[in-house]
């Protein structure tokens, strides 16, 4: 992706239209077609320290059952939301490019409504790798470019700046994280009245026009050593049949070589 096309000021939905769409039945249907997604690749997160960066706390529940920690990082521009809603709170307001944590801090990051509306991707993605432990995991979930969501403006997928698979794959590269495997999800149209359906448009979508999705889920490690050569395919784990699948080792562009 050309540098100039990542430095795009977006402004950010409010944390308050973010709670409101989830709390609609298109949001819940979204929020349990992506959270699949999310178990099939960590499963419960046992004993996992586990960061949740945008809006993520529709996602991070599941993690704090068995987890060591969850927490959940908003931007400023966003606004916070105190959660959980008991106990100790667990959320933070951030710079999305200066992360209030230390280095090598957790072991999972899950980046969602973040990457959409950044100010600058990739300074957030470099900061996800620094708090990543070594061999840590990511995943990004970003609003699919070719796919309905991304011009629909009632979701929160459809403000800011969507993604393909391969300009997400070299975003991760250029932060010095190596993508494993990747998803889709959200294959039923933005509209309210596709949310009792949304199972069968999941199943459906996938096998018909898997283009089409709603968002793309991509998986990156952070490798600190022995890092394979750049261009080569990887192996990867496949978590279960459509869920996360391995990501090609796309061949780096000349201008990556000549900066």
């Amino acid at each position: 992706m050309a540098r100039e096309t990542m430095h795009h000021v977006a402004m950010r939905r409010d944390v308050l239209e973010l709670r409101e769409f989830y709390a609609t039945p298109l949001g819940a249907a979204a929020r349990l077609m992506i959270a699949r997604k999310l178990a099939e690749a960590w499963g419960p997160g046992d004993g996992l320290d586990v960061l949740g960066v945008g809006y993520a706390t529709p996602y991070l529940e599941a993690f704090r059952a068995r987890g060591r920690r969850a927490v959940a990082a908003m931007p400023a521009a966003q606004g916070v939301e105190v959660w959980p809603s008991e106990g100790r709170v667990l959320a933070c307001l951030t710079d999305e490019a200066a992360l209030p944590f230390p280095n090598a801090l957790f072991d999972r990051v899950l980046v969602v409504h973040a990457l959409e509306e950044a100010d600058d991707p990739l300074a957030l993605m470099r900061e996800v790798w620094r708090v990543l432990a070594p061999a840590g995991r990511v995943i990004v979930a970003a609003a699919n470019r070719r796919g309905f969501w991304a011009g629909a403006e009632s979701t929160p997928f459809g403000h800011g700046r969507p993604f393909t698979r391969r300009q997400l794959e070299e975003l991760l590269r250029e932060a010095e994280l190596h993508p494993l495997a990747w998803s889709r999800a959200l294959f039923a149209p933005p509209l309210e009245w596709t949310a009792r359906w949304a199972e069968g448009f999941e199943r459906s979508g996938a096998r018909l026009w898997p283009g089409l999705s709603g968002l793309i889920l991509l998986e990156a490690v952070k490798q600190t050593f022995a890092m394979k050569p750049k261009g080569r395919r990887a192996p990867a784990r496949v978590f279960a049949t459509g869920a996360l699948r391995p990501a090609p080792a796309h061949k780096q562009s000349k201008s990556r070589h000549n900066r």
